[in-house]
């Protein structure tokens, strides 16, 4: 418990200095909004999409037709797989 306390509260103390030193003319998270936000990273986004967008696409549909597959109701079985019978 005292771990989970000490790492909360070093947690905080980050976001706190994160959100409210200033590193120049902006914090740490105003750096990264604007790294984020430059043309570079937006190309790079956009590359990202393109290439990894048809694989995410088929992971999607294969993860929705296992769901599906697994929540059908086969012979008389629940979707918990077990059977609709009692047993003596």
């Amino acid at each position: 418990m005292l771990r989970f306390i000490v790492y909360l509260a070093i947690a905080i103390g980050l976001v706190y200095f994160a959100t409210t030193v200033q590193l120049g003319r902006r914090t740490l998270v105003g750096h990264v909004r604007a790294i984020w936000h430059t043309e570079e990273v937006q190309e790079l986004k956009d590359g990202v999409k393109e290439k990894a967008g048809p694989a995410v696409d088929r992971l999607g549909r294969g993860m929705k037709a296992g769901y599906h597959e697994a929540a059908k109701d086969n012979k008389g079985e629940s979707p918990q797989g077990s059977t609709a019978e009692a047993k003596p």
